[in-house]
């Protein structure tokens, strides 16, 4: 479900995710949420059920409309371990998402920012092909990472940008 939480931490509404979506969960659920105009937009983290393999979703939810979608995202292919999404964010004219392997150490090898424009972000209703939308790397965060000689952690798990551009 969505939830909208007050300052005080109080739950003021409730969207439950349709019978469509929960028919095709895995343990994999949301890892983030953004808002393009009237369009919530919800990063899955892995595959579902109804997803091809190296494919995941990208759920829409309409807020005026209340009508629920998708687009199909492509992830990189892991060279051990799985590949996700940990989180999506809208800036301007596009869609961020943090794309990580589950890898840590030397052995990690994808920890990524890539960006999708918005105006390709049209979503399929549940239960049809969602339509693929096409990504661009923007970041390889592995450098920035490994360039204090730290150890690299699995979840690289959030991401914000500010009004002028500027990635936290």
């Amino acid at each position: 479900a969505l939830y909208h939480v007050g300052g005080d931490g109080a739950i003021e509404s409730e969207i439950a995710f349709p019978p469509e979506l929960l028919a095709v969960e895995t343990r994999f659920g949301a890892e983030g949420i953004t808002r393009v105009g009237d369009t919530l937009w919800i990063a899955i983290q892995r595959e579902w059920g109804d997803d091809p393999k190296g494919m995941v979703k990208l759920v829409s939810y309409n807020l005026e409309t209340e009508e629920w979608g998708a687009v199909h995202y492509p992830l990189d292919a892991p060279t051990s371990g799985w590949v996700g999404l940990s989180e999506i964010v809208a800036h301007g004219d596009w869609v961020y998402v943090v794309e990580r392997d589950n890898l840590v150490g030397g052995d990690a090898v994808t920890k990524k920012v890539y960006r999708v424009p918005a105006a390709a972000m049209v979503p399929a209703a549940l239960g049809g092909p969602p339509p693929v939308v096409t990504k661009e790397e923007v970041r390889d965060l592995l450098p920035d990472l490994t360039s204090t000689g730290g150890y690299v952690l699995d979840k690289v798990e959030g991401l914000a940008i500010m009004e002028d551009g500027t990635v936290w």
